[in-house]
C-alpha cells in the first residue's frame, strides 16, 4: 500500500475529485492548506523579513506569500499508483508555478475499525 499526498491548487479540486472518481478511486482525503513553493526567493530575503526588517519585507513583496492550496491524500494498493499520480498531474498540469506537489510514501498496514479487516481488505 502507499500513500499518495498531493499539494493542488484549490480551483481544481472538483475536476481531479472526478478524474480519480472516474478511474475508480472513491476515497480519498482533503484538508485546506496554506504554502508556497521554494521559487527564487532568497533565504537571507526571508529570514530578514521573518525578524521584521523592512528593506527585506519590501524586496519579498509578494513572494512571501502563503497561497491557499488543498492537499488531497489517498491511499491505494501498490499497482494503482501510477494510475493515481497520472490522474492527478493530468488534471493539475498548467506548466506554471504553482501546479503543486505529489508524494508517495508507503503504508505499512491499515486497519478498518468497523470490520477490522487489515491490509488491502482495508482500503478495498
Amino acid at each position: 500500500m502507499k500513500e499518495i499526498m498531493a499539494v493542488i491548487r484549490m480551483n481544481m479540486v472538483n475536476q481531479t475529485k472526478k478524474a480519480l472518481s472516474d478511474n475508480g478511486v472513491d476515497a480519498f482525503f482533503a484538508r485546506e492548506a496554506t504554502g508556497r513553493g521554494k521559487g527564487l526567493v532568497s533565504r537571507d530575503i526571508l529570514e530578514g523579513a521573518e525578524k521584521g526588517h523592512e528593506e527585506a519585507v519590501a524586496l519579498l513583496g509578494d513572494k512571501g506569500r502563503l497561497y491557499p492550496k488543498r492537499v488531497l491524500t489517498v491511499v491505494v494498493p501498490d499497482e494503482q499508483v501510477d494510475t493515481v499520480v497520472k490522474t492527478i498531474m493530468k488534471v493539475n498540469i498548467t506548466g506554471k508555478p504553482g501546479d503543486g506537489k505529489i508524494f508517495v510514501m508507503p503504508v505499512l498496514d491499515s486497519v478498518r475499525v468497523r470490520t477490522g479487516e487489515s491490509g488491502n481488505a482495508s482500503i478495498a
